[in-house]
């Protein structure tokens, strides 16, 4: 029988950590939903929709036939001006439905091109995608609020531009964590079920997510007008981008060259932030890559559960090419993709240009170590940056390969312990649930005897190392089985409850939550998700 979603199910995030059910409860149990009228409820200030046509084709979300909310980001919706009970209300599935646009929106879909697993494609673009239009934030930030899932668009390549059920709740569950993490990221304002069947390998419901980025300009937009050679369309791209995100540079010698070394410095600290909670993207594609430094596309990304450089979880990866110890040279390739094109703004020489480039992308290296190097030291409880430091860590990771430790709890445990053997905490709570999900071997014990003698040259106590270690080392993250099982509940199960509770528990990734200590847990032998799959 054809799954259907025929009811809102109305959760409201109320703050981190709690859900404040509304108006039902059921997840297909019909119900009226009163009409609320609002005027002007979200105030848009669209600026890329006034850049010249060739940047984007006008798109209206193709209508669905029965909207119903799966859950409002309550505390994003209010940092950005919008009315959470409008939002859960009518006029607000409707419009993350795509059946109702709000004044004041210009619904565009962007072009953009894009290498993907290193092959050039000349054109890409917004293939299942509409950028409703441009919101000030409280502090006075520029967001975009795009649908995705909201159908066909002009750069959909025969696809019908819907997103199944399963992606959407994906991207939801991911995107949040990562920002509770503290990891620049897109985030998910509301998502919704669209009461219509999405075809794939089966019959799947299909789901619309309303996602919120700093902006959706990719290093892609830039290829695409470079392989135009469309130069005016470059420098409107540029300037644009600098007046968005880089305000600062307008008034430098070479702003454009200044935009690139910005961008580096980005996507620097961006890959470092993966890198040091073992989050591994998956479709590190030059269209994937954000000017503002946030990240995106949540499809076959995962996080590592037992420590391996090499691991590989996409499907579509079959190479390995954006393997987990593989992310920071490809962040560096996709940055000379991006100088490569921003290359005619430079300078009138090609060859003044060219240097001024490879000067610029020559100080990725440098930047993504000093990211590392200070977030593993915080990891480890070390204040002060000195030499020796690096090579502490990596033989530290060197040995959890070895004996296929648990990457985020390995660390959790060191944050809560100071040797393997060490009971001065036996009536912890938090340590003694953290002894029961993971043991260290007596392999660490000389690791251990020089890490502890590093802490020697600090002048930090224990308990205050502890807080700094348990302040960046999560105790949950978006274990791949765990959102498996939540998507599963949802699709096959209508049941949005393993959902609800594991978006709450991921608000928290650093706080011990005694009541949901199974979320830390690593994976049984016969959980262990070793495929992950892109939604489209």
């Amino acid at each position: 029988m054809p799954t259907r979603f025929n009811a809102p199910t109305r959760y409201l995030q109320t703050k981190a950590g709690s859900l404040k059910p509304t108006v039902c409860i059921s997840f297909w149990l019909k119900v009226k939903v009163p009409r609320m009228e609002h005027q002007n409820p979200i105030a848009f200030d669209n600026t890329y929709a006034q850049l010249p046509g060739r940047f984007f084709s006008h798109q209206r979300p193709t209508k669905v036939q029965h909207p119903a909310l799966i859950r409002v980001n309550t505390s994003l919706a209010t940092q950005l001006n919008i009315d959470p009970d409008w939002l859960s209300g009518p006029e607000g599935i409707a419009m993350v439905a795509g059946n109702q646009l709000p004044e004041g929106s210009e619904p565009i879909s962007a072009v953009y091109a894009g290498h993907q697993f290193g092959n050039w494609n000349p054109q890409l673009g917004d293939g299942r995608a509409v950028l409703l239009g441009e919101v000030m934030s409280r502090e006075k930030l520029r967001y975009d609020i795009q649908l995705k899932g909201s159908g066909p668009t002009p750069y959909s390549r025969g696809g019908d531009g819907r997103a199944p059920l399963g992606p959407v709740l994906r991207e939801y569950i991911l995107s949040e964590a990562m920002f509770a993490l503290g990891i620049p990221s897109t985030r998910t304002l509301a998502a919704v079920t669209t009461g219509e069947e999405v075809y794939r390998e089966e019959p799947l419901p299909g789901g619309v997510l309303a996602r919120i980025a700093g902006s959706h300009i990719r290093i892609g937009t830039f290829q695409y007008f470079a392989s135009l050679q469309d130069n005016e369309a470059l420098k409107l791209l540029a300037d644009h981008v600098i007046a968005r995100h880089f305000p600062e540079i307008s008034a430098a010698p070479n702003p454009y060259l200044a935009l690139l070394n910005s961008a580096v410095a980005r996507q620097a600290s961006l890959i470092a932030s993966w890198q040091l909670v073992g989050f591994i993207h998956g479709v590190m594609n030059t269209d994937n890559a954000l000017l503002c430094g946030e990240t995106i596309d949540y499809g076959p990304c995962a996080f590592l559960d037992r420590y391996d450089p090499a691991a590989v979880f996409s499907s579509i990866d079959s190479g390995g090419r954006y393997a987990y110890q593989n992310q920071p040279g490809i962040a560096h390739w996709n940055l000379m993709c991006l100088a490569q094109s921003l290359l005619p703004l430079f300078a009138d020489d090609q060859e003044v240009a060219l240097k001024h480039a490879q000067e610029a992308i020559d100080t990725f290296p440098e930047l993504f170590w000093a990211a590392y190097d200070e977030g593993m030291n915080r990891k480890l409880g070390l204040n002060r940056l000195q030499s020796g430091d690096r090579e502490l860590g990596q033989e530290l990771l060197t040995l959890m390969a070895a004996e296929q430790l648990d990457f985020t709890l390995t660390f959790r445990f060191l944050s809560a312990s100071d040797s393997i053997a060490d009971d001065r905490h036996a009536n912890d709570e938090n340590h003694t649930s953290l002894a029961n999900l993971i043991s260290l071997p007596a392999s660490l014990s000389p690791w251990l005897a020089r890490w502890q003698a590093r802490q020697l040259e600090e002048s930090t106590n224990p308990d205050e190392r502890r807080t700094l270690m348990q302040h960046a080392n999560p105790l949950y993250i978006a274990r791949n089985h765990r959102v498996e099982e939540a998507i599963a509940a949802a699709v096959i199960l209508k049941d949005l409850a393993p959902f609800n509770t594991l978006v709450d528990v991921l608000a928290r990734p650093f706080d011990f939550q005694s009541t949901h200590l199974k979320y830390a847990e690593p994976p049984g032998p016969d959980q262990i998700v070793r495929r992950t799959f892109c939604g489209t």
